[in-house]
């Protein structure tokens, strides 16, 4: 299940896509597959946002690591430092995620974010949370005696293979990217576009305290974003996204929202002023907001309907009654709809059914921009 849509069926963690020329045949019989769980009709029915493919003249082979950076200042399995932190040298060379010259590292202690797989691409392997990529310019040569490297994943002598898909907003941020000179460091703006919000001012953020230590664009996603370390809640990141430091703040302390997420002076965030409210009813009419629903044989309720910013077209949020879900209506810091954690997960409406449950009263949606 990939983005709330059920490809096929597996244990948890042990699904992956990938294309053809990624793959060689095993003598082993292969065990007999379970049938797809998206029917045909829903599969045709969900636009390619869900899963689009790569164009073939943007990406023609897989990425494969170099020896040495372009300036010749770090190797494979040299010792470096990145953050103050220290690590060691397991790829180097051009990512799918970002235009430019990255080093994928494995780091001494679990402070990555990755296993050197990002967005389906091995690039190298280490354990888990362990791997980070970064640009040259932020790293430091160390003077620890580097431990074995293991092969890369993708060494230089591989052949070429077809690339996997990646998702239209990293797409169209590679697009955006399409240079050489990618800074690690973003600068900001002192305030955001309308002049409502400024570097260093105290906000309120889905009702939690916060200072505001970035404003502008992100290589995460499209438009003005501002960068907030809370003061007391639990945040996502540290100031730091895929390799890209827009500020520093302590570790999980930091998150990004949109200007109009946010509340100045004891004003309530998230308010009615957002620019994502919900729907009462999905396009065709067959969806209402409330209603009882059956999504992958699980029973929910609808609490939201309407557009998203991490994909195209109209999305259903869910609340669901007994299984596990992937979020509580927030994702990537924008607030779609409220309900307890690990519940909530976005479908499309051809993946769901009227239940005959009576739906249980849906809170106001809590939309954001």
């Amino acid at each position: 299940k990939v983005m709330g849509v059920p490809y096929f069926e597996c244990p948890a963690a042990k699904g992956v896509f990938a294309q053809v020329a990624q793959l060689s045949a095993s003598g082993a019989v292969p065990a007999q597959a379970p049938a797809a769980v998206t029917p045909a009709a829903a599969v045709s029915a969900a636009p390619t946002a869900v899963a689009p493919t790569v164009e073939e003249d943007e990406v023609s082979t897989m990425p494969r690591s170099q020896k040495t950076t372009t300036d010749s200042s770090f190797s494979l399995g040299q010792s470096v430092t990145w953050k103050g932190k220290q690590g060691i040298v397991r790829f180097i060379g051009k990512v799918r995620f970002a235009s430019g010259e990255w080093i994928g590292l494995e780091l001494t202690d679990s402070f990555g974010v990755h296993d050197g797989n990002v967005l389906g691409v091995p690039y190298y392997e280490c354990p888990t949370a362990r791997g980070v990529f970064a640009q040259a310019e932020q790293l430091s040569a160390s003077d620890v005696v580097p431990t074995g490297t293991p092969a890369a994943v993708m060494p230089a002598v591989a052949p070429a293979a077809a690339a996997p898909w990646i998702s239209k907003a990293v797409a169209a941020m590679s697009a955006k990217n399409d240079r050489q000179d990618i800074v690690p460091t973003m600068a900001s703006s002192q305030k955001t576009a309308d002049g409502s919000i400024s570097v260093g001012q105290s906000v309120l953020w889905n009702g939690k305290k916060s200072t505001v230590r970035y404003i502008g664009e992100v290589e995460f996603a499209a438009g003005e974003w501002v960068g907030l370390e809370l003061t007391d809640a639990t945040g996502m990141n540290n100031g730091s996204i895929m390799g890209v430091t827009y500020f520093e703040c302590a570790d999980a302390k930091g998150v990004f929202a949109m200007p109009a997420q946010l509340a100045v002076g004891g004003g309530v965030s998230g308010s009615a002023s957002a620019t994502l409210p919900s729907k009462e009813k999905t396009v065709d009419g067959s969806i209402s907001l409330g209603q009882s629903v059956v999504w992958n044989g699980n029973k929910s309720t609808v609490r939201y309907i309407g557009d998203v910013r991490f994909a195209a077209g109209e999305w259903v949020g869910l609340e669901l009654t007994d299984a596990k879900g992937v979020h509580d209506g927030n994702v990537m810091g924008v607030p779609y709809f409220e309900c307890t954690a690990a519940k909530g997960v976005f479908a499309k409406a051809a993946q769901l059914s009227a239940s005959g449950a009576v739906p249980a009263p849906a809170p106001a949606a809590s939309a954001a921009a």
